[in-house]
């Protein structure tokens, strides 16, 4: 099948087209509307993937056009806004479906999938020819049941013939069927050699030499049956193997990403320097927009969903604001660095809610896909136990999703599951949370679920988007050993002792002897708690406190005081300039390890703010 994807961001677009053509999609990319549309005249398309801000012609724009023109080839739009607003004026424009950057790539496949299942092309999911049988979505085929090892191109040549079975196919056509455009064309020879390699490997498993015959002067096409092609009515599994292949592309195309998106963060930095100095002009501030905007709709497919949200925050700072005053400007920088440090990390280790449905039943399956868009959740697909067994060790999911309805024996995996595999500086969680969901309603099946260790009984009655809020709920329970703790003090022994004490709970700490450096520190370090001397020289912990409530990013960070001894003066002081809480020096291990904890647990009940990754 033919894909042209419209899209200006090239380090995506490539990647996008890379993980395409890992799934046999001949792909053709367009970098603005008006070559989509002179590439839409020329060649034919099963399915034109469309960003909506595209330079020269916009997405909706274009999609109008093509419809306007009698196009009626499926489109799905790639849009950075999800806004309702927006969602309904690409639909009434022609659209068949949408999907919100970032997108997961597995997510965006199967939404392709699923489009051109029920679009206008009428294909069935599983092609035969006599006794030949061809998986689309496995990519595995075989002739009387034994399996063809085939290259990429003979599996689309083979694929193309099938989907057209009483078509002849010159050499030429089959070149503007798969070979992308922007490609030079193949010889003729080279034609002829895949066809030769296909007919061998086919006469191989017991095929006639002739099962694709040559019809002289005009091209190729399959041997006519002596009976009518066996209906296709078969629903493909989620294959495992093509499932790991398409996560290695994504993995390839990732590393590439991060090669290049230094040039992308130097424009930035260019621009905020450019802002803090009051010399920004047009130019550099359109282009500064043009890369944040690029950067929101593509780290987050990446692997980097927080770089998304950081990114798309600079780019309305310099959408919306002509002038940035001094806070403002420490906020840019702020944004800057944090975008940075999510940049250096391991992509595996931004993929925190990652929740693996175990469900044959496709239809709901991705309804919950599409939902859980909405819900800042990475779905992966098991179809059986016997699949799900086999992707946990690797996929190490937060949580599971079983449906007891369409499993068989589901409840055995309940008490199998392992332990979740933690982090860096995470302890082991005791094991992988499971809900159900069915359409059972009885007291014995509840009971059962919860002698066994399942963590809720949902009914598939319920919306999507409600099963999905029971998974969040339990996904969104911050883990305490995760948080990011500063510590300012001149004296160099305290620092020891709190270092040795919260390193060992797995807490990431960092410890200031100078406060002159106290702001650097802070903006780059970016805590989840403050603990603060009281008594240092040059700057005293309560003016720092200040400080931090003085800002109006920082202003509601946890502050805990060190103080030497409680008199009633000084703690009355340093609860009315903001402190959270205090403790008395010499430090004890237990009572200091007890209240940072008891703190970090308040900011979980009361601000509902989720702990930094």
């Amino acid at each position: 099948m033919r894909i042209l994807l419209v899209e200006d961001d090239n380090s995506l677009a490539q990647a996008l087209a890379t993980v395409l053509t890992k799934q046999n999609y001949v792909v053709d990319i367009a970098a603005d509307g008006e070559a989509g549309w002179e590439l839409v005249s020329v060649c034919k398309y099963d399915l034109i993937l469309l960003d909506i801000v595209l330079p020269k012609l916009d997405g909706i724009s274009l999609c109008r056009q093509l419809r306007q023109e009698g196009y009626q080839m499926l489109i799905l739009l790639l849009t950075a806004k999800d806004t309702e607003t927006d969602k309904v004026i690409g639909l009434d424009a022609g659209a068949d479906d949408y999907v919100v950057k970032p997108f997961d790539f597995q997510e965006l496949s199967a939404r392709i999938r699923a489009l051109l299942r029920r679009g206008n092309t009428a294909l069935p999911p599983v092609l035969e020819w006599g006794r030949l049988r061809l998986d689309p979505s496995t990519c595995e085929v075989t002739y009387a049941d034994i399996a063809l090892n085939l290259t990429a191109k003979e599996f689309s040549l083979l694929d193309l013939f099938l989907r057209n079975n009483q078509r002849i196919f010159s050499r030429g056509a089959i070149v503007d069927q798969l070979w992308s455009a922007e490609k030079d064309p193949p010889e003729e020879n080279t034609i002829k050699s895949h066809i030769k390699s296909l007919r061998q490997k086919l006469k191989a498993v017991g095929a006639p030499y002739d099962f694709i015959e040559t019809i002289y002067g005009m091209g190729y096409r399959l041997k006519a049956l002596y009976h009518e092609p066996t209906s296709q009515t078969h629903e493909p599994e989620i294959d495992l193997k093509q499932q790991q292949i398409l996560l290695a592309a994504v993995a390839k195309e990732r590393e590439a990403f991060k090669a290049k998106v230094g040039s992308r963060i130097a424009v930035l930095k260019l621009a905020a320097d450019a802002f803090r100095k009051g010399t920004l002009d047009a130019q550099l501030r359109q282009k500064a927009e043009q890369e944040a905007h690029k950067l929101a709709g593509s780290l987050g497919s990446f692997g980097f969903p927080k770089g998304s949200l950081l990114a798309n925050e600079i780019e309305d700072l310099f959408q919306n604001q002509k002038f940035l005053s001094q806070a403002k400007c420490f906020y840019l920088d702020k944004l800057l660095m944090e975008l940075q440090r999510e940049l250096e990390k391991n992509p595996v280790e931004q993929t925190q809610n990652l929740l693996l449905v175990i469900s044959s039943d496709r239809q709901l399956v991705e309804e919950l896909i599409k939902e859980a868009e909405n819900q800042e959740l990475q779905v992966k697909i098991a179809t059986n136990l016997a699949a799900a067994r086999s992707i946990i060790p690797s996929l190490n999911p937060d949580v599971v999703l079983l449906d007891l309805d369409s499993v068989q024996d589901s409840l055995q995996l309940i008490t199998e599951l392992p332990q979740r595999t933690p982090t860096m500086g995470e302890t082991p969680t005791p094991q992988i949370p499971v809900l159900v969901f069915t359409e059972r309603n009885n007291f014995s099946d509840r009971l059962e679920i919860a002698r066994i260790g399942g963590r809720a009984f949902l009914q598939k009655s319920m919306p999507p988007n409600e099963i999905l809020e029971s998974v969040t709920q339990v996904l969104q329970q911050p883990r305490i050993n995760k948080a990011r703790i500063m510590v300012v003090d001149d004296d160099s022994q305290t620092l020891t002792v709190i270092k040795q004490s919260l390193e060992n709970l797995g807490l990431t700490l960092k410890t200031l002897k100078n406060p002159r450096y106290f702001w650097d520190t802070l903006t780059e370090f970016s805590p989840d708690l403050l603990i603060l001397d009281v008594e240092m020289p040059h700057i005293n912990g309560i003016e720092l406190c200040q400080v931090v409530r003085n800002d109006p990013y920082w202003k509601f960070l946890p502050v805990l005081f060190l103080v030497d001894n409680l008199q009633a003066d000084i703690v009355e002081q340093i609860f009315a300039i903001g402190a959270d809480d205090c403790v008395s020096k010499p430090i004890v291990d237990s009572q200091l390890i007890a209240r940072i904890l008891n703190r970090l647990e308040r900011i979980k009940l009361i601000t509902g703010l989720k702990l930094k990754p």
